[in-house]
């Protein structure tokens, strides 16, 4: 690393302590003042190994002072609210955790920073009603909070709803230009075995990267915890503050957590990284067969009046079962949305036939003028 990125960094952590004592200084709760100079003091220490390693370079360096866009930040924050600070101080300990990453893959040694951990702690601080900044933080980390069940029946709820939407339009822009009913069906099912298989691999690709990345996560904090374990439980020493707890019970819950080294690693697993050890963000394959599954039904609702019926007729029932289904879907997202289910069933069945309407009307001109 040249000198000049090292003189960088360094910069960068006394710029980050020098934030975290400012705004620990304003803070009426003491406990959550205690965990920002707790992060302070670590930066600190960061700063002090960066400058030792500035000094292999330049014996006579000194530590800088914080630099001139930290003390702007700071006197912004006074006027404008200090929840931009707050994020800021966010972005820089994910910028942090991707250097210590890249750093320790470069060089082929096992991780003995903590730097990435810093991130979860003052999430659990900007969650902390305690903590006097302005609004709007907190939804930037709301997606961490999402419930499992909430998640699941989202993804039936619209996995069934793009069935049947998608091969809706497609089965009534065919329709709409007049061709036979073995053409229709063929590319109706077409549109549905596309469409089941185009999401179930999005599905599995999604699940899996997740439980990938869930992983990587573990294997380093496992690196971490045996390369510095004080380290680590100071760090969860000040999750459990940020999170509310006094001093002295977040210790205490922290040295019964460091007993061994399973309870230990399953509190960082749990409470830093929010992960589910036995789950890992659940298995991709399930999710991808329930979204094939889910897809198709939804996309056969379109598609089966004309399997038995042709003309007009299987057209009007392919739109009344369509209509039903739309409704049931729209009445299923208010179990979400918390909205009524005749209004969200009634918009659900709007948009459905709009899109409908467009294409069979697309797919009547294109009929016309094939015809002509």
């Amino acid at each position: 690393m040249n000198l000049d990125k090292l003189k960088e960094q360094l910069q960068t952590e006394v710029d980050t302590a020098f934030l975290y004592e400012s705004i620990a200084a304003i803070q009426n709760d003491n406990n959550l003042s205690m965990v920002l100079l707790g992060l302070a003091g670590i930066e600190k220490g960061h700063a002090n190994q960066m400058l030792q390693k500035v000094r292999t370079f330049e014996s006579d360096y000194k530590m800088p002072s914080e630099s001139t866009r930290a003390k702007m930040q700071l006197k912004a924050g006074k006027y404008f609210g200090y929840s931009s600070i707050i994020s800021s101080l966010s972005s820089t300990e994910r910028e942090m955790a991707e250097i210590a990453i890249k750093d320790k893959k470069a060089k082929g040694i096992k991780a003995s920073g903590f730097e990435h951990n810093h991130l979860n702690i003052i999430e659990s601080v900007a969650h902390n009603e305690a903590f006097n900044v302005s609004g709007g933080l907190l939804s930037k980390f709301e997606s961490r909070h999402k419930s499992v069940g909430g998640n699941a029946l989202r993804a039936a709820v619209l996995g069934a709803n793009d069935g049947l939407v998608s091969n809706m339009s497609l089965v009534m822009g065919v329709a709409g230009a007049a061709v036979s009913n073995n053409t229709i069906l063929l590319t109706g099912i077409a549109g549905l075995l596309a469409g089941a298989i185009s999401m179930a691999l999005g599905e599995w690709l999604s699940v899996q990267s997740s439980r990938e990345l869930n992983q990587r996560q573990i294997d380093l904090e496992m690196e971490e915890l045996e390369a510095s374990p004080e380290d680590e439980k100071k760090e969860l020493v000040l999750l459990y503050q940020a999170k509310g707890m006094n001093l002295e019970e977040a210790q205490k819950l922290a040295e019964k957590a460091f007993e061994n080294p399973d309870t230990a690693m399953d509190a960082i697993i749990t409470e830093e990284l929010g992960i589910d050890k036995e789950e890992l963000g659940g298995s991709a394959w399930e999710a991808a067969i329930a979204s094939f599954i889910l897809f198709s039904i939804g996309a056969i609702i379109p598609l089966y009046p004309f399997i038995f019926i042709r003309g007009e007729n299987a057209i009007l029932l392919s739109l009344g079962s369509c209509v039903i289904g739309l409704f049931c879907i729209g009445a299923a997202i208010t179990l979400l949305t918390g909205k009524s289910v005749w209004f969200s069933g009634f918009r659900q069945v709007l948009f459905g036939l709009a899109a409908a309407a467009v294409t069979y009307g697309i797919g009547s001109l294109i009929g016309v003028s094939l015809a002509g």
